[in-house]
């Protein structure tokens, strides 16, 4: 029996005949898959992740919720978040994670998980809840502690600190150094003080050039620059004066850059749940200009991106644009 002819496939794209073509999808429609495919990549996770309620009764992670669904949907619905996916050393799946004070030191926020601990502290270290809970004599008694210890190191690089010029030094320092640190007495709570509202603007907000300083954990001298900071709002939108508050509280205290870029974006994120959030900073480090390399030209540029920020290059193009940074 002879086999049927050879047909040759046609060369105009079945498309072209069947239906109109695939790439043709709607731009709004692109978004929506994106979204949905990286919201199903987090819920696949199992880290949800609720809206941060500082007066709820559980404190910071409320097992539920609070916010109010604008047109019915589920809390999932809602508030669509696109985030990266980091992992977490560590991670609870029962539940958020708790920042563990016991640790020598504020552990580096390799993760959105946990941002903020049950009462705001944020990241603290061993002693930050001793030093911000004080009472008077407390503080009044670690302000001597700290003044002995300058007038020791005074003494260590070979000055009299009975001499006039340095009579007042370990006190005035002591309190300088409590100013440059205020930022372990500070939590979020009392800086954002409710100033997050539900707005229906999707478009970027930016607030770049903030001013920050800061003193590098390693050698204990600044460094100092601007950070850019963008969000990409999801029906919440905070004050435009905590944004640059809450990048002051993390800057006041021992810092490196890298961590306090991530600090800022994973807070607010948080916090406002929104599609993205980029946090660039540009700083100089006298520790690299002062001493060890002497580089005095020498600038530091970090970043953290997030959700669409991270996923999106045309989002992420145009505020690297609007901050002059491409």
């Amino acid at each position: 029996m002879d086999s049927p002819p050879f047909k040759p496939k046609p060369a105009i794209p079945s498309h072209l005949t069947n239906g109109p073509s695939p790439l043709s999808i709607s731009t709004e429609a692109r978004d929506r898959k994106e979204r949905d495919n990286l919201f199903a990549a987090i819920e696949k996770s199992n880290r949800g992740r609720q809206i941060i309620n500082f007066d709820g009764p559980n404190g910071y992670h409320p097992k539920s919720s609070t916010s109010a669904n604008m047109d019915g949907r589920g809390p999932h619905d809602s508030h669509k978040i696109v985030h990266s996916e980091i992992d977490v050393e560590g991670y609870n799946e029962d539940g958020p994670s708790r920042t563990p004070l016991a640790t020598s030191r504020a552990h580096s926020p390799y993760t959105q998980h946990p941002t903020i601990d049950f009462d705001g502290l944020s990241w603290p270290s061993r002693g930050t809840r001793e030093r911000k809970e004080a009472t008077e004599n407390a503080k009044e008694e670690r302000l001597a502690k700290l003044s002995g210890a300058v007038r020791t190191i005074l003494e260590c690089v070979g000055e009299d600190p009975d001499r006039e010029g340095l009579l007042d030094t370990p006190e005035r320092y002591a309190k300088a150094m409590l100013f440059f640190t205020k930022g372990y007495e500070e939590n979020l709570r009392d800086i954002v003080n409710g100033a997050v509202f539900h707005e229906d603007h999707d478009e970027l907000v930016i607030v770049k050039d903030i001013e920050f300083f800061s003193l590098c954990e390693h050698h204990l001298v600044p460094f100092s620059g601007k950070m850019h900071i963008g969000y990409i709002p999801n029906r919440r939108v905070i004050g435009l004066s905590k944004i640059a508050r809450i990048a002051e509280m993390f800057s006041r205290r021992l810092q490196v850059q890298e961590r306090l870029t991530k600090q800022v974006a994973l807070a607010l994120s948080e916090m406002l749940q929104p599609q993205g959030v980029a946090v660039v900073v540009e700083s100089s480090h006298l520790c690299m200009v002062m001493r060890g390399v002497q580089k005095t030209g020498a600038t530091t540029t970090t970043s953290c991106m997030l959700g669409r920020m991270r996923s999106t290059a045309k989002t992420r193009e145009e505020f690297l644009n609007l901050i002059n940074r491409r």
